[in-house]
């Protein structure tokens, strides 16, 4: 009798290379044409249209917690894992030598893999680089205190890359038991004295009655950042994001960018997702309470289907070294919102305080001399 084989184990993500039909380069995604093309050459070929045209697909988040994911929703990829911001990104087998994209220290490759959750959807790029490059050195410009060797270094300066940053989304539907109690302001009249005078005001006051109730909300896509390579205040300023727009997770999108493996586990981010859906319960608990003012007790949510999606969202990102600090910028590969490191050039501050007393000793002249005292 044959011996059944064991179950074949989650393979390790295949390097999606896309070579030029007519030169052998390799193509990338041009996100103002929406196709592939060569750098090198000049081919232009259009997306593989075999890809299915639907919304990515949900996974069930219970099931992925308890392990019991399907195996083909698994995968590893070689990373390069930054000793400094800790970014784990992903990058090619001939690449044995690079800087980390998210803070610009040289790093050396070694084989290390990061076996996660395969992503389900993403958002292409729209932005070209320079489109991208533009937007920033436009917000550089109106810094004005920024440095100017750092304007015109990062103007002059190297091209920024393309990473596609891992997100979590979240799907739940939700029903609250609430108890707590509804306020309602009348006013009574009252007589004070003030100054020696008697005088009638008007004083608020509430009364409260006790209710209970049940809410019931579904959540959709509620977003949750995967990585730690990025300050949260600059990935939260990107947003919006229209994740309406999602597409199915295809090799084709990625081809001539790069993209980040999550740090933050599936479990430590929906804690965080839940806190949002917890702030948006509370304010349809208030408004159900209805009423003046509203107090809340307590508040009981059940969660029925639960799911997620691991997502890609593209960002255009540079980091410069200028005299011994990093200053990173980031662009949002499809709006071209741009935040960033805000540098200060301690010159133009100097600059700035001496004209700022030189124009109050003028004033305070000018009125010393107005009044006579001069």
């Amino acid at each position: 009798m044959r011996e059944t084989p064991p179950p074949a184990a989650p393979a390790k993500g295949d390097e999606h290379r896309f070579p030029c039909d007519q030169c052998g380069g390799d193509l990338r995604f041009d996100p103002g044409g929406g196709r592939l093309v060569c750098d090198h050459c000049g081919a232009a070929e259009a997306l593989d249209g075999t890809a299915p045209a639907t919304t990515p697909r949900e996974l069930d988040f219970r099931s992925a917690v308890s392990g019991s994911l399907d195996a083909a929703e698994i995968e590893e990829t070689r990373v390069m894992s930054c000793p400094n911001c800790g970014a784990q990104t992903e990058f090619d087998r001939d690449i044995h030598a690079a800087e980390c994209p998210f803070c610009a220290t040289p790093v050396v490759t070694d084989t290390g893999t990061h076996r996660h959750i395969k992503p389900k959807g993403l958002l292409p790029f729209a932005l070209e680089e320079s489109t991208a490059h533009a937007a920033m050195t436009d917000w550089l410009g109106r810094l004005w205190f920024a440095p100017n060797g750092l304007k015109t270094y990062a103007r002059k300066g190297r091209r920024m890359q393309g990473i596609y940053v891992p997100y979590w989304t979240f799907d739940a539907d939700t029903t609250t038991r609430y108890r707590g109690q509804r306020g309602t302001h009348y006013y009574e009249t009252r007589t004070v004295v003030r100054d020696g005078k008697s005088k009638q005001v008007r004083v608020r006051k509430t009364r409260w009655r006790s209710v209970s109730g049940q809410v019931a909300r579904f959540f959709d896509d509620v977003l949750v950042l995967a990585s730690h390579s990025l300050p949260r205040r600059y990935t939260d300023a990107l947003e919006p994001w229209d994740l309406s727009d999602l597409e199915p997770y295809r090799p084709d999108y990625l081809a001539g960018f790069r993209a980040e493996g999550y740090q933050v586990e599936l479990e430590e981010a929906f804690g965080e997702a839940r806190e949002k859906m917890d702030r948006v319960i509370r304010r349809d608990v208030k408004f159900d309470i209805g009423g003046d003012a509203q107090r809340i007790r307590d508040m009981d949510t059940d969660i029925g289907r639960l799911t997620f999606k691991h997502v890609l969202l593209p960002v255009w990102l540079a980091a410069y070294s200028y005299r011994g600090e990093t200053y990173r910028f980031v662009v949002n590969g499809r709006t071209g919102r741009v935040q960033g490191e805000r540098p200060w050039s301690a010159i133009k501050i100097a600059v700035a305080v001496v004209l700022g007393l030189l124009v109050a000793g003028a004033v305070g002249y000018a009125v010393a001399l107005g009044q006579g005292q001069i």
